[in-house]
């Protein structure tokens, strides 16, 4: 695999939180996800259903999932 740039998807430290990296060259294509306390566990997925899952989360379609979670 190649080295991959991962980018801290928390804004704050906390002490556990994703990472996603995008490909490059034949691999652009593939977007890779992973929690930083599991850095070998990486899920991969393409741009076009990482994009889907952006806009989905913009619009509130996972809202249901963290109904009643205090931040």
């Amino acid at each position: 695999m190649q080295e991959l740039n991962w980018i801290k998807a928390a804004e704050e430290d906390e002490p556990e939180y994703f990472e996603i990296a995008f490909g490059e060259g034949d691999d652009v294509d593939n977007v890779y996800i992973r929690v930083n306390t599991d850095p070998d566990n990486i899920v991969i997925t393409t741009q076009r259903k990482w994009e889907a899952f952006v806009l989905g989360v913009k619009a509130g379609e996972f809202d249901h999932f963290v109904e009643g979670i205090e931040d």
